[in-house]
């Protein structure tokens, strides 16, 4: 990482947001950046003012994506939550003219892209209170993101209190000599020709169901997430497959683990009404497979009705899998007192009644909610 750029700026969303441009070492394109996401619609008396450690939440996004989830972001800054988000290197606010969107050849590269928010984020957060204060960290992340974020969190023990997993890519569909080919064929052609782009079939499903442009109900930047999505290349895909099989190695995440998923998945290439209220990007079975193998601590909810980011789904799916989330980490990160480590409850006006239960109840195996 080159250094930060402390100029926060009005992000594309409106006042309530705030955009921090982070600079990173260029690469064969030229220069890199990623780009950190504030939502501070009451800087002065909001959550990150309370006593005590700061709660503060980090959002990735997954392939051909970026961040614009305000109704998910509002929710967990009424529960007492930072709310943050990146748009991680060649995607979103960070895509660069002359950049291969989504384009890495190792999910590692994403490092420097969280090590770079994680610093903003608490400089941020120092300069809310007025001095340097502990973070409880959690991370959020959707699909591909949610890959990334397993990742980095297994190999940082420590550095967060929580992890929310929305859809995530944790697996590859075949047997595992299948598997293994795909990933050597790949892994050979990725040596030689990484960024050639593979022809897939690309349905479109995932966007139609979401833009207002279509049959969703949000706006969605085309450039920044396309119809078609973006191109897939060799290197990218080689990555994600050496990733997927890192956890089937045994990789484990010792913090808390909420899985959020849809109850069922409608896939292939055709368009049909079912794509409305199922995933239509992946095939939830393998993902809560290997899901409930992430660590001792895994909750798995599967919610009826989600798309595969479920926090874009339809009515009361959506506000299910916002409340699920919300209720789940005010359960397992409580605020915590900055000198002797004992919890309080904070009142949300977001919250359900104090006798509301949560969405899931953990036990030291992973849970599962159908």
């Amino acid at each position: 990482m080159s250094g930060t750029d402390q100029s926060w700026t009005e992000d594309v969303l409106g006042s309530s947001f705030r955009a921090l441009t982070l600079p990173l070492e260029p690469d064969d394109e030229g220069p890199r950046v990623a780009t950190l996401v504030a939502y501070e619609p009451d800087v002065t008396g909001g959550p990150a003012e309370q006593a005590g450690r700061a709660r503060a939440v980090l959002y990735v996004h997954g392939f051909s994506d970026y961040f614009f989830h305000e109704e998910l972001a509002r929710t967990l800054h009424l529960h007492g939550w930072s709310f943050f988000a990146l748009d991680l290197h060649k995607y979103g606010r960070s895509l660069l003219p002359g950049q291969t969107p989504g384009y890495v050849t190792s999910l590692e590269e994403y490092d420097v892209d969280l090590e770079a928010a994680v610093l903003a984020l608490e400089q941020r957060l120092t300069e809310r209170r007025g001095s340097p204060t502990p973070v409880d960290l959690v991370l959020i992340a959707h699909s591909t993101g949610g890959l990334v974020a397993t990742l980095w969190a297994a190999r940082n023990p420590g550095r967060i209190a929580a992890l929310v997993l929305n859809s995530p890519w944790l697996d590859t569909l075949g047997t595992a000599l299948l598997k293994r080919a795909a990933r050597g064929l790949l892994g050979a052609v990725s040596r030689r020709r990484p960024k050639l782009r593979l022809r897939l079939p690309e349905p479109g499903s995932s966007f139609r169901s979401i833009s207002d442009t279509r049959e969703g109900e949000w706006h969605v930047n085309p450039a920044w997430r396309p119809e078609a999505g973006f191109p897939v290349t060799v290197g990218w895909l080689a990555a994600v497959l050496d990733g997927h099989a890192t956890l089937a190695r045994g990789t484990s995440v010792s913090v808390p683990v909420l899985v959020l998923c849809s109850a069922a998945s409608t896939l292939g290439l055709a368009w049909r009404s079912a794509k409305l209220a199922t995933d239509s990007v992946l095939d939830v079975e393998p993902m809560v497979r290997r899901a409930a193998a992430l660590g001792p601590r895994v909750t798995i909810r599967r919610l009826p009705g989600a798309l595969h980011d479920v926090f874009l789904s339809r009515g009361e799916a959506r506000r299910l899998a916002v409340d699920s989330a919300a209720w789940w980490l005010d359960a397992y990160v409580p605020v915590r007192a900055v000198d002797t480590g004992t919890t309080r409850t904070v009142p949300s006006p977001a919250a359900p009644s104090p006798a509301a239960p949560p969405p899931a109840v953990q036990s030291p195996a992973a849970v599962r909610e159908d």
